[in-house]
């Protein structure tokens, strides 16, 4: 009878009682924000080539080189791998946007600074934009409701900025809060289309200065 090769049994892509594997197999173990970091930018890319609908978990595990159980230790579902990856995108995006507004206490140099901050994001080889704007599963409860929660924030912070120095009523600053953000965001996406056919630094400040000629028309309380 012939003899085979002992099978080393494996655990979070190394051998149990034996040697790690060398980097041509699945990856080693890592501490649990690294494994989680690690499945979220393959998640990232799955999403971004198929979409939703279209991405496997088995894929995922795949492109981060580890177990299906391992991916499934972090993430119980595919929906939850898909909400955590978009809670990520929108914190970063929220932040960005927010240091913008607050870089400055011209507002001008203000709404510049945002205009450029939402273009700069859409721009970004991530493609992360594609997951938070254009997801298939954009009318899902939990997404529409985060998206939501994102616009409301952004353009609440606007608003703010607005009512402070024109005196308007809440609600009219945050239809122009509301506005702004809208512009920034439509307007950015629609570049994206133009394939490079158009400098972002030329597209941003061509809708910064639409922007600031409209919002500046707005006397400044003092």
């Amino acid at each position: 009878m012939a003899h085979h090769a002992p099978v080393d049994r494996v655990q979070d892509g190394k051998p149990l009682g034996g040697q790690a594997r060398t980097s041509g197999s699945r990856s080693a173990r890592l501490p649990r924000d690294e494994r989680r970091a690690q499945l979220l930018s393959a998640a990232q890319e799955v999403f971004v080539a198929n979409g939703y609908h279209g991405a496997a978990m088995d894929e995922i595990a795949e492109t981060a080189r580890v177990s299906k159980p391992v991916l499934y230790q972090h993430f119980p579902s595919k929906r939850e791998l898909y909400l955590a990856l978009l809670d990520s995108h929108l914190t970063a995006l929220t932040e960005l946007l927010l240091g913008a507004l607050n870089s400055t206490t011209d507002n001008d140099e203000r709404v510049q600074a945002v205009m450029r901050a939402y273009f700069r994001f859409i721009a970004n080889d991530d493609q992360a934009h594609r997951l938070v704007f254009e997801s298939d599963l954009i009318n899902d409860p939990d997404v529409s409701s985060r998206l939501e929660t994102f616009n409301k924030t952004f353009a609440d912070a606007v608003a703010r900025v607005i009512a402070e120095d024109t005196k308007l009523p809440p609600l009219e600053a945050q239809l122009l809060g509301r506005a702004l953000a809208g512009m920034a965001q439509v307007s950015a996406r629609y570049w994206l289309e133009t394939d490079g056919n158009l400098d972002l630094d030329v597209a941003s400040d061509l809708i910064y200065r639409l922007a600031w000629r409209g919002i500046s028309r707005f006397p400044k309380e003092t």
